[in-house]
This record gives C-alpha cells, sequence and structure tokens, in this order.
C-alpha cells in the first residue's frame, strides 16, 4: 500500500484545508517545491499534488509549481485539479506528472474519461470520486451531485477506468478517521484500484487500512496528519508496509 504526502497548493502556496472549505484553509509552507523534496527525503515513493485554484476555475501558479517539482525530484507525481478538457488534460500530462486525475470532468463528460484513456492509456487516467455522505461533490466539492459514488465508480470501470481515489469531504482535513469501510465497498463493488483519501489522523488509521487487506485498496492520502506531526512518513510507511506483510488471521491460527 503507497502512502502518498498530499501536497494542496493555493495561490502558490501548500494549505490544507477543513472538509474542502477555502475559508478553513491553514497554510504550512510559501515553498511547495521544498515541501516536496522533505516528502521524498523522508521516503515518499509518490507525491499527490493537487491545484485548488484550478478546481475553481481560477487562474494561478500552481501548474509551474508542479512542474518545479517533476524537475527537481525523483519520484512519480500525481497531479489534479480542474483538468476538463483534452486540452488541459494533454498540456498536464505534457508537464511530467505520471498520471492526473479527472474528478468534475467524469461527472458531467463521461465521454472525454473514455477519450482520455484512449489517448493517454489507462495508467495515465485516475478519477477522483469525492463523496459527501454517498454522493458525488464536484467544483472544487462546491456542488453536490445526484450521482452516487458506488455508481460512479462502476460506470468508470466500465469505461476502461482502473483506478480511482476515493474521498470522504466530512473526514477531510478533520483528523477524523480514514473511512476504511467506504475504500473497501467501492474496491469490492467496482474491481477498481481505490486510493484512500480523507481523515486520516494517525498511525491507527495506516493499521486499519492494511488490516482490511483488500487486494484492491492500492494507497492511501495523508494531508494533515502529516502536517500536524501526528503521523510521521517514514511511520506510515513503516506500517503499511508491515500490515501487508504480516500473516493474515486465518494462517496464524493454521
Amino acid at each position: 500500500m503507497i502512502v502518498f504526502p498530499a501536497i494542496d497548493l493555493r495561490k502558490g502556496r501548500c494549505v490544507r484545508l477543513r472538509q474542502g472549505r477555502f475559508d478553513a484553509e491553514t497554510v504550512f509552507s510559501d515553498n511547495p517545491v521544498a515541501m516536496a523534496t522533505h516528502w521524498i527525503e523522508q521516503g515518499a515513493a509518490w507525491l499527490h499534488m493537487v491545484n485548488l485554484d484550478g478546481a475553481l476555475g481560477q487562474d494561478s501558479p500552481n501548474a509551474r509549481i508542479m512542474a518545479e517539482v517533476v524537475a527537481r525530484t525523483t519520484v512519480p507525481v500525481q497531479f489534479g485539479g480542474g483538468l476538463r478538457d483534452l486540452e488541459a488534460i494533454e498540456i498536464a500530462l505534457s508537464i511530467g506528472p505520471a498520471r492526473v486525475i479527472l474528478g468534475t470532468a467524469a461527472v458531467r463528460n463521461p465521454a472525454l474519461v473514455a477519450e482520455a484513456i484512449r489517448r493517454f492509456g489507462a495508467e495515465s487516467i485516475v478519477v477522483g470520486i469525492d463523496a459527501l455522505d454517498g454522493r458525488v461533490a464536484t467544483d472544487g466539492w462546491q456542488k453536490v451531485s445526484s450521482v452516487f459514488a458506488l455508481d460512479l465508480a462502476r460506470q468508470m470501470a466500465d469505461l476502461g477506468v482502473i483506478r480511482v481515489v476515493h474521498t470522504d469531504i466530512h473526514r477531510d482535513g478533520t483528523l477524523s478517521g480514514v473511512n476504511v469501510e467506504a475504500c473497501v465497498a467501492m474496491a469490492q463493488a467496482s474491481g477498481l484500484r481505490v486510493i484512500a483519501s480523507g481523515g486520516v489522523a494517525g498511525p491507527d488509521d495506516i493499521r486499519k487500512l492494511a488490516a482490511a487487506r483488500e487486494p484492491l485498496l492500492e494507497g492511501v492520502i495523508v494531508g494533515q496528519a502529516l502536517y500536524t506531526g501526528a503521523l510521521a512518513l517514514p511511520e506510515a510507511i513503516r506500517l503499511a508496509a508491515e500490515g501487508w506483510s504480516a500473516p493474515s488471521p486465518a494462517n496464524k491460527e493454521a
């Protein structure tokens, strides 16, 4: 299970939001490139970067910052926020991230997701399914659609998507605990690889995700817990590896 440090970008700074609210923002760094380097030095094998301004349809220096991170660091990056047409997807991928995340576009224009996969390959396209009480939120989480998260996951699987990021918005940035059950349910209902997001509070959340032993639960995105010191990245990586390598309860009894 991969532990993804989150680097959320707003107006060129590294921030964290509480439950996706832009009026509940905490700035953790004015130098996102240095922050990316820090997480890599701590053992990160991937970085998760989000252009919050792009999610709101606003201009910002965040794409340039992402390009600088890609150029200066040695680990792959997944990048999302405001990518809602093929041109934007192509431009983002040309900058160098290993894959990009489509959120609002997946709800409003599923055909775009299918075409992006055809053009750029399924490994390059991730769908972000951000849920509020089971329904998918769009437009930087400012709107809630009538689409259920599990229904969208199944639809995306039918289109050729292989991987999603599933965020429980109620928990995001709150240190209230990751929604293991929802992530496992999505993986089992859709057959998609799922990256859990939202609410990781500390070591126990990593243990719970690993203990689920769901083969399709591919990773977890951690933000607030890392930035506040509630969880150390090396510890999270160790717990994720140990949890998967430990014998299952059935094997222990045998």
